[in-house]
């Protein structure tokens, strides 16, 4: 078996199967604190990402923003920050006061920025952050720095700030990113990484904005789709009355529950899982490591929380029948030496140690891949992504799946696309699929050029 490159393929090609994580959206479960305004919907994807908060922005978000929070906050924007490489000047001026009044915040959030040399940090606070549209007034223009400050412009003013950085110094993650056009339709074809790490976060403005051009954004599943999503966790799961224990040997099953043990879940909490589900989960665990934002929110679903919280139509290009499908039809052998070998890795990552020589050169080898392909990926080089990725070698292996996440998917994404592009009228979509998808042989980009489409990188 082909081990890593099987965990490779179905991180790119499979969709959000491969991934742990659900979209961030703006109409949560009923709260009993007053919901978002609506204002602030924009801010959740890039907010969440980040890092900045979690979940408890939901009942929280009107409340004072505390200590521990705008620690947390600022020590994201110091951290992103520190990524950038700026050159760096004298501390920022004695005296500034941090509390949790609006001043207060825009104080610590300053000092965070003054430790380099950036346009206009010399003019200080107010003048830096209202300048960068960091902190903005009521209607009257009032900045009201003595009112305390909610979680939630605490939330807006870190993220704007990152924001706003980012995009002076033209940074952030660029991801694989072309543009398809045909008359009055214009496409975007975004090649994702279904995981969240190698400092993912914040994507490149190019990408933001070819989003929030788009009336359509489109993935290989809609993330939003509940009942596909109960059919995929009924793919998922036994039954027939049968366990996990009945369908793997008595070794493996034993590592299984040390593994639920682990993630602080009861040993049998596993037991109604398919090997394929937990492998799935356990291949992608393997791969997060200290570059992981701390909530774990895998590309697509960021572009998913994006446009669900800017209105956009979303649409997908398959179903979740038909990808479960075709996890669900690997053979009982395939599934059970797809748990061992994801487990395996899993194991590496979680205790430094290894349950053979095999498994320790398998994990070494995937996480330079895995590095070297995020690598690519940041800086939009489809090329070096492509010399790592080596999708022609994934296609003539004998692996069980590799026929199944491409060659019999590929086409149908490219028709899809192709349809996008001759609908009446002026439209741009935006396509996020798996990045193994968009590249040769056999992608998307390619199959639409060969359709007579002009299909350019985006620079």
């Amino acid at each position: 078996m082909h081990v890593k490159k099987k965990l490779i393929s179905l991180l790119l090609a499979l969709g959000m199967l491969g991934g742990t994580q659900t979209a961030l959206a703006a109409e949560p479960a009923a709260q009993e604190a007053a919901p978002l305004p609506a204002w602030s919907y924009g801010m959740l994807a890039d907010g969440y990402s980040l890092g900045l908060f979690g979940d408890e922005i939901y009942t929280q978000h009107s409340q004072t923003v505390t200590t521990e929070q705008l620690d947390t906050m600022t020590k994201v924007v110091a951290d992103k920050l520190a990524l950038l490489e700026m050159e760096t000047r004298p501390a920022a001026e004695e005296g500034l006061v941090i509390d949790t009044t609006r001043g207060g915040v825009m104080n610590a959030l300053y000092q965070e920025a003054a430790a380099y040399d950036i346009d206009g940090v010399e003019d200080g606070p107010e003048a830096f952050l209202t300048g960068l549209g960091v902190v903005q007034g009521d209607r009257s223009g009032e900045l009201n720095e003595e009112r305390p400050c909610t979680y939630q412009e605490a939330m807006t003013m870190a993220k704007r700030l990152i924001l706003a950085v980012y995009d002076a110094n033209d940074a952030g993650s660029r991801g694989l990113l072309w543009k398809a056009v045909n008359g009055d339709n214009t496409l975007y074809l975004l090649g994702t990484i279904h995981m969240d790490r190698s400092n993912a976060y914040p994507l490149h403005k190019s990408v933001r904005d070819a989003l929030n051009a788009a009336q359509v954004v489109s993935f290989e599943l809609d993330l939003n789709d509940q009942e596909g999503m109960t059919l995929l966790a009924s793919l998922q799961t036994y039954s027939d009355g049968t366990t996990l224990a009945d369908h793997i040997s008595p070794e493996l099953y034993a590592r299984v529950q040390a593994a639920a043990v682990a993630l602080g879940m009861g040993p049998n909490d596993f037991d109604s899982y398919k090997p394929w589900a937990l492998a799935s989960t356990f291949g992608v665990l393997s791969l997060q490591d200290d570059t992981t934002s701390a909530n774990a929110m895998a590309v697509d679903s960021y572009i998913n929380a994006y446009a669900v919280n800017a209105g956009k139509t979303i649409d997908a290009v398959e179903t979740y029948a038909f990808q479960g499908g075709i996890f669900d039809g690997l053979s009982a052998e395939y599934q059970e030496a797809y748990l061992d070998s994801s487990l395996a890795m899993y194991e590496t990552a979680l205790s430094g140690e290894t349950v053979s020589e095999e498994a320790q050169a398998l994990a070494q080898a995937q996480e330079a891949q895995i590095a070297a392909m995020f690598d690519a990926w940041k800086s939009r080089d489809p090329e070096a992504f492509l010399a790592v990725y080596d999708k022609q070698a994934i296609l003539n292996s004998d692996d069980e799946l590799n026929a199944k996440l491409f060659t019999e998917r590929d086409p149908g994404m490219i028709a899809a696309a192709a349809e996008y592009l001759e609908t009446e009228g002026e439209n741009t979509f935006f396509l996020a699929v798996g990045a193994g998808h968009m590249v040769d042989p056999g992608g998307i980009v390619s199959g639409l050029r060969e359709l007579g489409y002009t299909v350019e990188l985006v620079p």
